[in-house]
């Protein structure tokens, strides 16, 4: 998948989540919504995309990203 489409879909749940009128609570929903739906592979090209800058991801997807970051890397297995 292509980052522009993971980029697109990542502020499309930024959209829906950032009106919630509990701002902490929002946050962790956009980041749980990622985490249920979204394969291991889109997810690190994410948070890739968002290590080298995160151009054209909205602040509020960027915020929810930022704070819950560990619900959203994929388990390593060794």
């Amino acid at each position: 998948m292509h980052i522009e489409n993971l980029i697109h879909m990542a502020n499309q749940i930024g959209a829906f989540f950032k009106d919630m009128p509990d701002h902490p609570e929002a946050l962790e929903g956009a980041a749980q919504h990622i985490k249920k739906f979204w394969e291991p592979r889109m997810r690190r090209a994410l948070l890739a995309h968002v290590d080298n800058g995160g151009a054209e991801l909205g602040p509020f997807i960027r915020e929810a990203i930022d704070t819950h970051r560990e619900l959203l890397e994929p388990l390593v297995r060794a």
